[in-house]
């Protein structure tokens, strides 16, 4: 039941509203600074920030060291094929949709009831080239069609962990299938030391992929805190002195890690089969919930 039958605009005044979806109990919480902005969280952990009046707004750090790969992805406003695993309130495909029109862009995501709720309450632009599939990610990966997506964007929790059949070698082939040769993968992970989930995710896609990054900022590299890191996968080589240039500038910067300093992270990580991946580790208390 919603405790709200506003939708969120200009024409009413913005009050919160909570439903009941498939995967728990999502808010929309308004910005009392941004009129038609929204806050998303999904029993309690924040799962997007989105502004229906300037989408090129990212409030996250992490959303913009993604979009970040999808600006380097391609000439500036060039459209592209993309294939988002996990939606939310569809931050990133309204960015890419202001930034890239005509883009075409698959948005996959499980919880058929947290669609619904952004369809209802946020509704993106009509032709904006966005379409939203109730699927599980990693069925929607194998199902994809070969060389089809120009960038992969994985940001899929369950709570406020990746699910264990997202974190495998055999799901990094699979993104590596979907990807055309010049393509880009880009994931949003969560860890602090001793950084075994990463390492582990580092070592599978270096175990498919040729060319590897990693975008964080350095209070969670040097592991003094649980937070995001951006991995970046792709056939072809990554632009790594423009993402850095990019991630510098950020109100909170970060580092653009590849290379040896990779090598030396994943160490002696080996890839996790399909038999053996688990989910990403439980955030400490307070690492990302909201009140």
């Amino acid at each position: 039941m919603d405790d709200a039958t506003h939708r969120p605009g200009p024409e009413s005044e913005p009050i919160p509203l909570t439903r009941t979806v498939d995967h728990g109990t999502a808010k929309l919480l308004p910005d009392v600074d941004r009129p038609r902005a929204w806050l998303l969280t999904v029993d309690g952990a924040p799962q997007s920030y989105v502004d229906l009046d300037a989408p090129t707004h990212l409030e996250f750090e992490y959303v913009r060291r993604l979009a970040h790969v999808l600006d380097e992805a391609a000439a500036p406003g060039e459209p592209l094929d993309v294939l988002h695993l996990g939606g939310g309130a569809l931050t990133l495909p309204r960015y890419l949709a202001a930034t890239r029109p005509h883009s075409r862009q698959d948005v996959v995501d499980a919880d058929r009831g947290l669609l619904a709720l952004v369809a209802d309450e946020l509704p993106v632009p009509d032709g904006s080239g966005i379409a939203l599939h109730a699927r599980d990610a990693r069925a929607a990966l194998e199902a994809a069609p070969r060389d089809s997506a120009d960038v992969i964007v994985a940001d899929v929790f369950s709570g406020a962990r990746v699910p264990a059949h997202l974190t495998s070698v055999e799901y990094a082939r699979a993104a590596a299938r979907v990807l055309r040769p010049h393509g880009c993968y880009a994931a949003n992970l969560a860890d602090g030391v001793p950084f075994a989930f990463l390492r582990g995710q580092l070592a599978n896609f270096a175990a498919v992929f040729p060319h590897l990054a990693l975008i964080a900022e350095p209070s969670v590299l040097r592991g003094r805190r649980f937070g995001n890191a951006v991995l970046v996968a792709s056939p072809a080589e990554i632009p790594v002195a423009e993402l850095a240039r990019r991630a510098a500038g950020d109100p909170f910067p970060a580092r653009v890690e590849h290379g040896k300093a990779l090598r030396r992270l994943i160490a002696d990580a080996a890839p996790v089969g399909d038999a053996d991946a688990v989910a990403s580790p439980v955030p400490p208390d307070g690492a990302f919930s909201v009140g």
